[in-house]
């Protein structure tokens, strides 16, 4: 049977690529719309709340001061509001309300002994009335107020006390350690306002619905929260969703199965080998680029002791000579610098290796750019020094009012003072104007879609996200607040990142030799599709539990489960790409030229990045991604599976790819250590996929099963945390992150850092114009 040729025919004609892209990208755009307007719309008040006398037992105020203190205190690096945030500690939205359930249940119980009147019959009755109680949806909009019984005023109480307990008795089954880390019995009082207003918001009625603001979560039978209808009908569209978008995509990408290795290296430069690297003479600004690949190695292992310290609070084992580290750095300092540092050595990485290829893409550097690098340079190592100085200051009280600015903002994934959000903000304006400076001659009118714009694109989208971080205030309402957390955290990685990788790929690619760039911008217009499609739309699979309507529930059921398709296709190409070595050898061999490929061990950090993608990020991604699944998952470690997976297995790889590239133009032949490298791939990937296979998944299955059996408060309580089972594979732990480290960390930050002694000089542009030609005439403009 002979294949349908149009739909190919159509995509390889650039001229056709507007009408797809604008249709995905106005449909995208209209969607977040619609989910920033119900955000607004349709957020839970923030009420006062008044008892059966008329008198306010909680105020709006005292709601927002605790909000207020949860942040100041970094309180989400230890546990989570509405699932999100840290897991060391509980849920504290599920905490309370499982202990306002029981408190209430408490309160009619001892009125009923005092009538002398109590049995089984009777405690059925008192908890049907209890949940009916939680359920009540009182919230008078004219007064702000919300009218509770004494019950609950009863059960206010007993939060409080629960929470002075919490931060202040060190014998405590819930106990906060170090003790005292919060000591004003005021802002525990204020913080206990939060978590009850929190639990309201997880149990009362959604108006004019039956089910809670946030689709009855967190699963708690008790409390009489259980899945609603639409949980469990929407992960059904989104399944077929799944097969219908992955079959029709398939079916489209078999097309290009007419596409031969041969049309992918039709075009491609030789091969990079042993003998152009030793003739290559690096540019001032790439000898520059060192720098951030130098700074970005050390972050790295900061990044990861910090995720050590944090486990090692988990198991408890703290103590050294006689010195408890819990009292200097608690879990919510450690665990802020491992989250923190993660972004900030990746974000050197790609900036580094983005100036590094500039020079490789034009035929001159514009004047002063060498001094916009440096000024980069200097501004990044200012933000890194004082956020991290700022991050362990601000939680411990060193900065008082000046915390939000200079000390830690108290969100996960924007740790980061405020003062240096804007000096981050002006990082990335300035990467996109060098970028853009250094690529402005390779852009051609009428060629929109060629690698340079793609580049400027997505560095400049990534910008502009960054601007959603500056919308929320310490004031601003949590729910409203996360959204635009979420703007800037799922955007960046689940759609301009994506993008962003495919393309610092595809260079690396081109520039090896085993591609031509023909072939590389219909990925990389493939991917955008893709990745754009799929991954705008998807911000809302963050949403299910987090007080929004059903329309966002059904967005992310359908958009979430796509995500898998482009990870899928990527796979699919990198198996193509990794045979690209041994074909474009054979064929050099053939021609009687040198056939030795100088950059093996960078090309398996790339095969790496694809193996995570579609294991990571898509496998692990998926499994947790439908709302009937997430209902239930949401916040245990399979989320930090899945995370950790992602997060190293795809942008670590690729950042380590990124620096080893750019050292094998810069250093000199005799100090590349072959073996080293791929010892440290090897180790790290190893390591990682052994954390994965004996802690990150089988814990996360584990704590699954304790949602479902007994309720998400207990999987999220220390009693679980502290049982022998969790703690043990916790333990275990330290086999995939010994690999890791011993085998892959150390050594790697050892060569990087050796290899500042043995960079080849830099060659003014003018003194190598020739040589630049000739490379290019090789490599061929990208």
């Amino acid at each position: 049977m002979k294949p349908d040729t149009k739909f190919l025919n159509y995509i390889m004609k650039q001229k056709n690529w507007w009408l797809p892209f604008m249709v995905i990208f106005v449909i995208s755009i209209v969607g977040i719309l619609f989910i920033a307007y119900q955000t607004y719309e349709e957020a839970p008040p923030i009420p006062h709340y008044v008892d059966e006398k008329g008198e306010e037992i909680i105020t709006q105020e005292q709601i927002l001061r605790g909000q207020e203190v949860f942040h100041r205190y970094a309180l989400m690096e230890y546990g989570s509001m509405f699932g999100d945030g840290a897991l060391r500690g509980p849920d504290f939205t599920a905490q309370a309300l499982n202990e306002r359930a029981k408190s209430m249940f408490r309160f009619y119980q001892e009125s009923l002994k005092e009538n002398g009147s109590r049995s089984e019959f009777e405690s059925e009755g008192i908890l049907r009335k209890v949940q009916k109680e939680i359920k009540e949806n009182t919230y008078d909009e004219n007064n702000n107020q919300v009218n509770i019984s004494f019950a609950q005023v009863a059960a206010i109480r007993d939060l409080e006390g629960f929470y002075q307990e919490m931060f202040l008795n060190p014998d405590f089954h819930e106990a906060f350690k170090p003790t005292g880390y919060i000591s004003d019995p005021t802002e525990i009082k204020d913080l206990s306002a939060f978590f009850f207003w929190g639990s309201w918001v997880c149990s009362v009625e959604r108006p004019g619905e039956k089910y809670s603001y946030t689709h009855n979560w967190p699963y708690d039978e008790f409390a009489g929260n259980v899945a609603t209808p639409s949980t469990l009908i929407w992960s059904i569209v989104g399944l077929l969703g799944l097969v219908l978008g992955l079959g029709i995509v398939l079916y489209y990408y078999g097309q290009f199965e007419q596409l031969s290795e041969e049309y992918y290296a039709k075009g491609a430069s030789e091969m990079v080998t042993e003998e152009k690297l030793q003739q290559y003479k690096p540019t001032p600004t790439q000898r520059a680029t060192f720098k951030f690949f130098y700074v970005a190695v050390i972050l790295f292992l900061i990044q990861v002791l910090a995720g050590v310290l944090t486990v090692h609070d988990f198991v408890g084992f703290t103590k050294f000579f006689g010195w408890d580290i819990q009292e200097v750095l608690p879990v919510t300092i450690s665990r802020s610098w491992h989250v923190q540092l993660s972004l900030f050595w990746i974000s050197a990485c790609w900036v580094g290796i983005s100036f590094f290829i500039l020079p490789l893409l034009a035929k001159s550097e514009p004047k002063g750019q060498l001094f916009l690098i440096n000024l980069l340079f200097g501004i990044f190592f200012v933000m890194v020094g004082g956020s991290f100085v700022g991050i362990f200051m601000g939680p411990m009280g060193m900065l008082g009012d000046y915390s939000r600015w200079l000390g830690h903002q108290g969100w996960e994934f924007v740790e980061l003072g405020r003062l240096y959000q804007y000096f981050l903000l002006a990082i990335f304006a300035l990467w996109a104007i060098i970028v853009y400076r250094g690529v402005k001659n390779t852009l051609r009118p009428g060629m929109p879609w060629g690698l340079p714009n793609w580049l400027v694109y997505s560095i400049v989208c990534i910008l502009l996200l960054l601007l959603s971080g500056f919308v929320a205030r310490p004031e601003t309402n949590f729910v409203i607040a996360d959204f635009w957390r979420w703007m800037v955290v799922h955007m960046w990685v689940e759609a301009f990142f994506e993008v962003f990788t495919t393309i610092i790929v595809g260079y690396m690619m081109v520039m090896m030799g085993l591609v031509n760039r023909q072939a590389v911008v219909k990925v990389v217009y493939i991917a955008a599709l893709l990745f754009l499609g799929s991954g705008l739309l998807g911000i809302s699979h963050n949403f299910y539990w987090n007080a929004k309507p059903v329309g966002t529930l059904a967005l992310g059921s359908v958009f979430s489960t796509l995500q898998v398709v482009p990870l899928i296709l990527l796979t699919l190409e990198a198996w193509r790409m990794q045979r690209m070595p041994y074909l474009l050898s054979t064929k050099q061999k053939e021609r009687h030229r040198s056939s030795l490929f100088a950059m093996p061990g960078v090309f398996l950090f790339i095969i790496g990045v694809t193996f995570w993608n579609f294991f990571g990020a898509g496998v692990f991604g998926l499994i947790i991604n439908l709302p009937i699944a997430n209902y239930y998952e949401h916040g245990t470690y399979l989320t930090v599976n899945h995370g950790h997976a992602a997060l190293m297995g795809v942008y670590g790889n690729l950042s380590i790819a990124a620096i080893l590239f750019a050292l094998r133009f810069l250093l000199k032949p005799e100090a590349w250590n072959t073996q080293l490298v791929k010892t440290a791939f090897w180790s790290i990937n190893i390591g990682l996929l052994l954390m994965v296979t004996l802690d990150l998944f089988p814990a996360g299955i584990h704590q699954l099963v304790a949602v479902m059996e007994e309720g998400y408060w207990f999987a999220r309580s220390q009693e679980f945390i502290q049982s022998v089972p969790f703690q043990a594979m916790t333990w275990l732990r330290i086999v995939g992150g010994a690999v890791f480290c011993i085998g892959g960390l150390f050594p790697l930050t050892w060569f990087v850092l050796k290899s500042a002694k043995h960079l080849k000089p830099a060659y003014e542009m003018e003194k190598i114009d020739h040589h630049l030609e000739e490379v290019e005439e090789e490599i061929e403009t990208v």
